[in-house]
């Protein structure tokens, strides 16, 4: 039992994000975390309590003209390994259905960059070279 991730392990786990721009760290950015077992939003710089999945943590960061996004690998932990030697399948299954045997990289940074913000009034590349061509 001491190898079971189910008992000795977390289904939840904290994730500290950091957002920077050019070089520096930007604060007061919004970002959304999600996997296959709920979504999560945190501000920049910050940590937010997760539940752990075998999914793959999609970021996705935004505020004003500037966004940014990553992926956070979900990798297995030690417990579960323990876990297959000493109790086999059943425990596997516990650990990975609960999410308890994977962890997530504990922080990350997210390098923003600027969007462009396009004026509903902007004709598109090949609207704006056609008026050229007929005047």
């Amino acid at each position: 039992m001491t190898g079971c991730a189910s008992v000795a392990g977390e289904k939840f786990q904290p994730v500290s994000i950091q957002t920077i721009h050019d070089s520096k760290e930007v604060s007061g950015i919004g970002c959304n975390l999600s996997n296959d077992a709920g979504n999560w939003f945190v501000v920049s710089p910050g940590s937010v309590m997760v539940h752990k999945s075998t999914g793959d943590m999609i970021i996705d960061c935004k505020k004003g003209n500037l966004s940014g996004n990553s992926t956070l690998v979900s990798k297995s932990n030690g417990a579960v390994w323990g876990n297959i030697l000493l109790g086999g399948g059943i425990g596997y299954i516990v650990d990975r259905n609960t999410g308890a045997g994977f962890d997530y990289p504990p922080t990350t940074t997210i390098q923003m960059r600027d969007i462009a913000i396009v004026p509903e009034t902007a004709l598109p590349p090949q609207a704006a070279a056609e008026t050229v061509k007929t005047n």
